[in-house]
């Protein structure tokens, strides 16, 4: 008895880990455009990582749930932008590894509306936002932005705007002057 005991605790033991380690990737046709979205959960890090093909607003990115942190770089504006995240705005990782799963992605919270405005000076050390960040970021100037407050007025040139869609349920603006904006 004692020797199934230890086994089933042992078994225990070893799957947790690998459960741990599990890996999600699908890639996604972009509605009214044209590209995919090819993402990657990885909940024994903690990060999502995507890449968004759309011809008209091309980017990579990372939601770093360990570190609350969104680092996308985008392409057409050279341009490399760190956001931290809002755990009440974005949606969770069991969410989007539960929509990976599933093809109607409706019932899931928009967060259509999220407005972020860069800020104009330039990170200067990547390496404390972490290897993922650094490595993503290093071939462009990097720029923090910070959300804007609902309901507050602030007056924004909407061309300065870059528009990011996580699926069908996560939409959010970068906005900003800085130069390549």
């Amino acid at each position: 008895m004692k020797h199934l005991i230890a086994s089933s605790i042992l078994l225990v033991f070893l799957l947790i880990p690998s459960l741990a380690l599990t890996k999600i990737s699908d890639s996604h046709p972009l509605d009214g455009s044209v590209g995919t979205q090819s993402i990657h959960v990885n909940a024994f890090r903690g990060m999502v990582s995507i890449q968004d093909s759309n011809v008209l607003s091309e980017w990579d990115g990372i939601l770093d749930y360990k570190n609350g942190l969104l680092a996308a770089k985008l392409f057409d504006k050279m341009a490399c932008v760190l956001v931290r995240m809002d755990q009440t705005a974005f949606p969770t990782l069991d969410d989007i590894s539960k929509a990976l799963g599933q093809k109607d992605l409706k019932h899931y919270p928009s967060t259509q509306g999220l407005t972020y405005n860069v800020l104009p000076s330039r990170v200067k050390d990547l390496a404390q936002y972490g290897i993922p960040v650094k490595d993503m970021c290093h071939e462009f100037p990097t720029y923090f932005a910070h959300q804007q407050k609902e309901g507050t007025a602030l007056a924004i040139d909407p061309d300065s705007c870059f528009e990011i869609q996580l699926l069908s349920f996560m939409g959010l603006s970068i906005c900003g002057e800085i130069p390549g904006f």
